[in-house]
C-alpha cells in the first residue's frame, strides 16, 4: 500500500474528513466529528510518516517493530508512527486504521453519531 492508497482509504471511511491541521500546516489529519483517527506529516524530513491510535497491547507490540515508534507528543496516549507505510502489509495497515477509526466513532457524542450514522 502506498501513501495515496492509504489516504484514499482514510478519506472513504464513513463520516471521515481530511484537513490540514492549523498550526502547524505540515500535518494532514483525518477526523470523525472532532475526533482524530490518523494523520500524515507532509513536510521534510518526516514527509509521509503516518500516525494513528492503537490499543495499549498493540502499542507495545508495534513499537518493537523496526520502522515504528511512539508518535511524537501523542505516544503516551498510545499513538504510533510508521516511518515507511510501504513496508507494512496492506491488510494489516487497514485493520489498524479501522480500529483507530472505530475508537474515534465510539467516542462521538450520541447526537453526532446519529447525525453521521443514523444510530
Amino acid at each position: 500500500m502506498n501513501v495515496k492508497q492509504l489516504q484514499k482509504f482514510c478519506r472513504e471511511l464513513q463520516g471521515a474528513s481530511e484537513q490540514q491541521w492549523q498550526p502547524p500546516y505540515n500535518v494532514l489529519v483525518y477526523t470523525l466529528g472532532k475526533n482524530n483517527f490518523a494523520y500524515f506529516k507532509t513536510s521534510e524530513p518526516e514527509r509521509w510518516r503516518f500516525s494513528f491510535k492503537v490499543t495499549p497491547m498493540r502499542f507495545v507490540e508495534l513499537t518493537g517493530v523496526p520502522g515504528v515508534k511512539p508518535a511524537r507528543y501523542r505516544g503516551r496516549y498510545h499513538w504510533v508512527t510508521i516511518v515507511d507505510i510501504a513496508s507494512f502489509p496492506a491488510d494489516y495497515l487497514r485493520e489498524l486504521v479501522q480500529w483507530s477509526y472505530d475508537y474515534a466513532r465510539e467516542r462521538l457524542p450520541r447526537a453526532k453519531r446519529r447525525e453521521l450514522f443514523g444510530q
